[in-house]
């Protein structure tokens, strides 16, 4: 591991300070999950590492009312993950968080991991991962998954010259949610819609966000919106320490029984989470049944384009679709799935 200076500033802009305006010569620290992997394996570099820990209020979890609005939810980027699964207003109305939330890792990786960590974390492709490998992302000419071990990688690839899938887990549900993100650079602050946060990378001077290297994200604000129903269903080869193949995060409002403002977000298909408006179109305006269910999965993966060895990740996508959408409409009661 390379050595490097450490920072522990006590203000977002003392921290925005120490930044540079390129990448690669700093790292932020929030838990460090992820930054450790990077500076073992030789992919993340850093001069400096700048902790935000020391940020007064920046792991907050506060529920604000707004003038004729009704609440919001706002969630410091600094908030530990095991602290947004057990949060029991977030488990009330937003079930879909607190699942994901929950399922992240394993306990140690929870109570370390933080809110903005995983929006901003590192692909996980082993390609990029080996130093030894000088991928697209690493300044190479080539992603190597295209033609090699590709069985975890995207299957929404069109337009896409690198195939990696995104990794944050809580992303897909919180676009689905409709929340915000207020980010903070040199230039002041913006908020963004995390719908337009995510980006697909395709060279070492891109990342998976659309943030600057000199901006941190602050919080993530998320309206709360009367009669929202809303879920997120994970398939994965082992219930702990290990990444979702394929997610669903869905939201609607349950009127008279029917589903309007659906949302329906994919997970870990895509180099960035992916709305898909097809799958949506089927449930809007009926009732959510197994029927219907069944026809929004099969349209969420009609467009899928899976690699060699990824295929199965078409079946997954219609079982994860159908299964948030049930698991959303009848909150509350246990779900029996057919094998």
């Amino acid at each position: 591991m390379k050595e490097f200076t450490y920072y522990q500033p006590k203000s977002v802009d003392g921290a925005i300070g120490l930044l540079d305006a390129k990448w690669g010569k700093t790292e932020l620290l929030g838990g460090g999950t992820d930054l450790l992997d990077l500076t073992k394996e030789y992919v993340a570099q850093p001069d400096k590492v700048i902790s935000l820990t020391g940020i007064a209020n920046f792991a907050d979890i506060q529920v604000a009312p707004q003038t004729g609005k009704g609440s919001v939810v706002l969630i410091g980027a600094g908030a530990r993950l095991a602290a947004i699964a057990d949060h029991a207003h977030l488990q009330k109305i937003f079930p879909a968080l607190t699942t994901a939330a929950g399922m992240i890792g394993g306990p140690q990786i929870r109570n370390m991991g933080t809110l903005g960590g995983n929006l901003c974390q590192r692909n996980r492709c082993w390609y990029f991962r080996d130093e030894h490998v000088h991928c697209l992302l690493k300044g190479g000419q080539k992603c190597f998954a295209l033609d090699g071990e590709n069985q975890y990688h995207a299957i929404f690839t069109q337009g896409h010259k690198c195939v990696i899938v995104s990794p944050s887990t809580l992303g897909p549900v919180l676009i689905a949610l409709d929340a915000t993100a207020e980010v903070q650079g040199p230039k002041g602050k913006r908020t963004l819609e995390l719908a337009k946060f995510f980006f697909a990378p395709s060279g070492e001077n891109e990342r998976e966000h659309v943030l600057a290297p000199n901006e941190v994200v602050l919080s993530v604000k998320i309206p709360e919106k009367e009669g929202t129903r809303n879920a997120s269903y994970e398939v994965r080869q082992k219930q702990s320490y290990d990444w979702p193949l394929v997610q669903a995060a869905v939201a609607f409002k349950a009127d008279g029984g029917k589903a309007t403002g659906v949302k329906i977000v994919l997970g870990h298909v895509a180099p960035t989470p992916l709305v898909v408006e097809a799958a949506a179109k089927e449930v809007e305006g009926k009732e959510v049944t197994d029927a219907v269910a069944t026809a929004a999965g099969k349209a969420a993966a009609k467009d899928a384009k899976p690699l060699s060895q990824n295929g199965y990740k078409v079946k997954l996508v219609e079982v994860a679709v159908k299964r948030a959408l049930l698991t959303a409409a009848n909150p509350g009661k246990r779900q029996y799935w057919e094998v």
